[in-house]
C-alpha cells in the first residue's frame, strides 16, 4: 500500500540553542503519542517535521498534527526524485489543486539544499514557475495566493503549507501547572494558552450541586476532554463547593460573595496542586473584564493562593478570548447554557477594591477551614 508524507514547519524551536534537541525530541514523542496506535515514520530535520504513514491512516495523520502544539504550519507533502521533468509536473498538479480551491496567483520557493543538483534555487525557480504561469496560475511574487516550496534534499519534496497551526512550543517542556476550569469562556483558553507554552496541565472544577446542574459539570468535563486532545491527557479534579458557598452565604456581606470564594477556591485548588506537583495555578481572569476583576481583588486572591498565580488573558479583550475559543474548539461548549457555582451565587454588586487587611479578617470570621478540609478530602478524579 502507498505512503503518505506529511510535513511540518517548526517555529519557535528552531530559535533553541544548546537544548534544542530536547524540543525537537519532545515534538516527536508528543507526535507519536497523538497518532497512536497509528505506526508512523517520525523526523526532525532543518527546522522540518517529517510523518510518513500509511495512506490509509490519512484522517487519523491530519487530525494528530491539527493539534500538535510546536509546529507553526503543515501540509501533506509530494516526494519525488530529483529530475526537472518530476518536480515541474507535480509542482503544477499542486498548482491546479490550488486554482480549484480558488487561487489566482502563485509564487515558488527553493530550498535546495543538496548543492550537486543541477539548477540552482533562482533557476529551478524560474523553470517551474514558467511552466505554472503560462497554463495554470498568475505569478505575484508579493502577496500570492498561494505559495509552492520545492525542497531539494535526498529527494525532491514539494508542499503548500496551507495549514495554519498553533506555533508555541511542545507540551511537557514547561513544568507542570493546575488550571481553574470553570464552564465560562476564559478559562479553557487560558489553559489551551499555557499548554501552547509547554505547559503539562491538570484542572479543578468546583461543582454546587444541587445549585449546579449536573449538566453543568458534563459540561466542563467537555471542555477538559477537549483540552485533553492538545494536551496529550487530562486529570479533572472535581470538588464540592456546596457546603462552602452555603457558609460563605451565612457568614459575609452579598458584596464579599465572589471574593471569599475564589479565596476558598484558591486554596483548595493549592491543596491539589501540591499533591499532584504542580508549580503554579492558572486562572483565566482578565483585568476588569467582571466588575470583580480589579487589581485590588486579585491581589487578594493572589495573597490565598500562596503560590504562583498564572493568567495568561490578564491583558487580553473579550472578542480576542472568543476568537481562540472557537479556533481551539472550546466555544460551542462553552456557550451551552449551565451556569457554574461562580455565576449563581455572584452578588449583585460586588466589591471593587477591597482592603487586603479586611478581606482576610473577613475570611478568618467565617471559620471555613472544616469546610475546606471536607471539600478537599471528598474530591473526585477523572482522566480524560
Amino acid at each position: 500500500m502507498d505512503d503518505i508524507f506529511y510535513l511540518g514547519k517548526l517555529g519557535e524551536i528552531s530559535l533553541k540553542k544548546g537544548n534544542k534537541k530536547f524540543f525537537e525530541k519532545k515534538l516527536i514523542e508528543n507526535l507519536t503519542k497523538l497518532l497512536h496506535p497509528v505506526k508512523a515514520k517520525i523526523r526532525v530535520s532543518a527546522g522540518r517535521l517529517f510523518l510518513q504513514a500509511k495512506i490509509d491512516e490519512k484522517d487519523k495523520c491530519e487530525a494528530a498534527l491539527s493539534h500538535l502544539l510546536g509546529i507553526t504550519a503543515w501540509a501533506e507533502m509530494s516526494v519525488v526524485e530529483k529530475t526537472l521533468s518530476a518536480i515541474i509536473d507535480t509542482a503544477k498538479q499542486k498548482a491546479s489543486i490550488a486554482k480549484e480551491n480558488g487561487a489566482k496567483t502563485f509564487k515558488i520557493e527553493v530550498r535546495r539544499g543538496d548543492k550537486t543538483f543541477e539548477l540552482n534555487s533562482y533557476e529551478l525557480a524560474q523553470k517551474v514557475g514558467y511552466e505554472i504561469h503560462n497554463s495554470i496560475l498568475q505569478t505575484d511574487v508579493h502577496s500570492p495566493d498561494v505559495i509552492i516550496t520545492i525542497e531539494v534534499r535526498e529527494k525532491v519534496f514539494i508542499y503548500n503549507l496551507q495549514n495554519k497551526s498553533f506555533r508555541g512550543l511542545p507540551c511537557g517542556v514547561s513544568g507542570r501547572g493546575l488550571l481553574l476550569l470553570s464552564g465560562g469562556i476564559d478559562s479553557p483558553v487560558a489553559g489551551f494558552k499555557m499548554l501552547s507554552r509547554g505547559m503539562t496541565l491538570e484542572s479543578v472544577y468546583f461543582h454546587s450541586y444541587p445549585y449546579t446542574s449536573q449538566e453543568a459539570q458534563e459540561k466542563v468535563e467537555s471542555l477538559a476532554k477537549q483540552l485533553a486532545n492538545y494536551g496529550l491527557g487530562m486529570k479533572l479534579h472535581i470538588v464540592s463547593f456546596t457546603k462552602i458557598q452555603q457558609r460563605i452565604r451565612e457568614t459575609v456581606e452579598e458584596q464579599y460573595f465572589t471574593l471569599m470564594m475564589r479565596m476558598c477556591m484558591m486554596k483548595i485548588a493549592r491543596r491539589i496542586a501540591k499533591k499532584i506537583h504542580a508549580t503554579c495555578l492558572i486562572t483565566g481572569e482578565s483585568l476588569g473584564q467582571v466588575a470583580s476583576q480589579t487589581v485590588e481583588n486579585l491581589a487578594i486572591t493572589n495573597k490565598a493562593a500562596d503560590m504562583l498565580v498564572l493568567r495568561p488573558l490578564i491583558g487580553i479583550d473579550k472578542q480576542e478570548i472568543t476568537d481562540i475559543a472557537i479556533n481551539i474548539g472550546t466555544y460551542q461548549i462553552s456557550i451551552l447554557p449551565y451556569p457554574d457555582c461562580c455565576v449563581l451565587f455572584s452578588p449583585r454588586h460586588p466589591s471593587l477594591h477591597t482592603d487586603l487587611e479586611l478581606s482576610f479578617n473577613l475570611y478568618e470570621q467565617m471559620d471555613i477551614e472544616s469546610y475546606l478540609d471536607e471539600a478537599y478530602n471528598t474530591h473526585e478524579t477523572k482522566l480524560f
